[in-house]
């Protein structure tokens, strides 16, 4: 079921379950030889365990996904005095429809865009970075801002699903009313800049690009004449020396904060994300922003971790830095939380960090010795083998390195044909199911942290979602070199 979207799109399957209930052409087609009762029940069990799969992506899209329970509900109710072992599945059914209908989800709607929430890293608000975190779906409204050439920007209210042309009719209708804008924006282009200044221009057709936004990419909106003017915003070419908040935090906090933000985030994601991810890309009928997020994540503790030690002048807090990030590793590790704690690791391996040789001469051996066996788990060799071993130790909760479940994905997916000829590689699908339905067992107990918070918990769980990082790995390098120059 978690992998029909690749061989038969999701439209295209409510009408093959229709036509097989009997609702459209000739009932029972494909099926000769299992007819009646059992035929339609057994497509009752499938329609329900769609349903089930993908309840909240489909509540999420009212009416057009509610049309598809009701028709089928509608044609099983005329077929009850003919099939009258049918009522049990009519009345779960009835019940489908109501779910999928339901008031109280419509109330939630409503609570939901009243609700405009801002996105990790393009618009800040620290009231809402304290609290849980809620799956986004496409119909969610947040705030953004788009800069212009100059870097003065504005700040729009948008549906995260939205496309680029809706962006900019919104960009556009802004800069009209603006005093800094002495004349009528023209045909504007919407582009992702990085830290580094590299461009990527959308397409008006593109949809949901929010998400795809790298850690400090951020978005311009241009006439096509300015594009190759554009430059990343000052903060993110200059950088300022000075201590860590991180020293004055313990490292338990520390690790204990991007363990739960790192399972709501996780827990926000649908298993389905991952199949669109792979497989459909941005021709996919539900988008993977959750699982976009966790990437972003991912990369954004790794930058993280190289922009506090390479900010950080003095040479013995550079040390205790080092040991306190090995230590939050290893507290990571220690509460299953593979995402963190191999992201802390890959970062302090960062070439900007890891040519640190008087501040690594200044480690502890056990800190050393500790972060080698860190560092032989992050081993790709042997196809991931030190990593893959740990994991079939652990037992969920669990959060994995998500990076390396979509190579996984991606590997199937590219050796191995969707279809042979006409007819469907259900071995494929089989392999990706489990693949997929691992996420489900990773899930299938909740997180429980015994940490008594302390006064300072809010600070350093504002602190940890919000993270301010340098990605521009040209930058850190010259940061590293001025720390310790290449003949010390």
């Amino acid at each position: 079921m978690l992998t029909h979207p690749i061989f038969l799109a999701s439209d295209r399957f409510q009408q093959v379950l229709l036509q097989q209930f009997g609702v459209e052409g000739k009932a029972g087609e494909g099926w000769p030889s299992w007819d009646g009762a059992e035929r339609k029940q057994a497509v009752l069990s499938v329609a329900f365990r769609y349903l089930d799969t993908y309840r909240e992506l489909l509540q999420e899209e009212g009416e057009r996904s509610n049309s598809f329970p009701k028709e089928l509900y509608l044609c099983a109710v005329q077929q009850l005095s003919q099939f009258p072992e049918l009522v049990e599945d009519v009345l779960k059914l009835q019940r489908w429809t109501e779910i999928l209908q339901c008031p109280s989800s419509e109330e939630d709607k409503e609570i939901r865009k009243k609700q405009v929430r801002p996105l990790f890293r393009h618009f800040r608000r620290i009231d809402a970075c304290l609290q849980p975190r809620e799956a986004f779906r496409g119909s969610d409204e947040i705030f953004c801002r788009v800069y212009t050439p100059d870097h003065s920007y504005v700040t729009i209210r948008s549906r995260l699903s939205c496309r680029v042309g809706e962006i900019l009719a919104l960009v556009r209708e802004k800069l009209q009313y603006s005093e800094d804008q002495p004349t009528q924006p023209g045909n504007l282009l919407l582009v992702a800049v990085t830290s580094a200044g590299e461009k990527a221009a959308f397409r008006p057709s593109d949809e949901a690009v929010f998400t795809t936004l790298g850690v400090n990419t951020h978005l311009f909106a241009c006439e096509p004449s300015e594009l190759e003017s554009l430059l990343p915003l000052p903060e993110e070419i200059h950088w300022s020396p000075g201590d860590s908040k991180l020293h004055d935090m313990s490292a338990e906090e520390v690790a204990t904060q991007l363990v739960v933000f790192d399972w709501e985030l996780f827990s926000c994601v649908h298993e389905v994300e991952f199949v669109c991810y792979v497989f459909h890309g941005e021709q996919a009928r539900w988008r993977p922003l959750n699982l976009e997020l966790v990437l972003q994540r991912c990369s954004e503790v790794q930058h993280w971790v190289a922009t506090e030690i390479l900010q950080c002048q003095s040479l013995p807090k550079r040390v205790q830095l080092l040991r306190k990030f090995i230590k939050i590793a290893a507290l990571c590790k220690q509460q299953q939380d593979l995402l963190s704690f191999l992201a802390v690791v890959l970062g302090l391996d960062n070439p900007a960090v890891s040519r640190l040789r008087l501040t690594w001469e200044g480690l502890p051996g056990k800190f050393r010795k500790q972060f080698q066996q860190f560092e032989s788990i992050a081993d790709p060799s042997r196809n991931h083998k030190s990593y893959r071993d740990l994991m079939g130790s652990l037992r969920p909760p669990l959060i994995p390195f998500t990076p390396l479940l979509l190579k996984d994905l991606t590997f199937l997916h590219e050796s191995c044909k969707s279809f042979h000829g006409e007819l469907v590689n259900f071995e494929k699908m089989h392999k990706v199911a489990e693949m997929v339905r691992s996420i489900r067992r990773y899930r299938s107990s909740q997180l429980a942290l015994d940490a008594e918070p302390s006064p300072s918990h809010l600070q350093t769980k504002a602190y940890v979602r919000q993270l301010q990082v340098i990605d521009n790995q040209n930058l850190l390098f010259e940061m590293s070199c001025k720390l310790e120059p290449k003949d010390m």
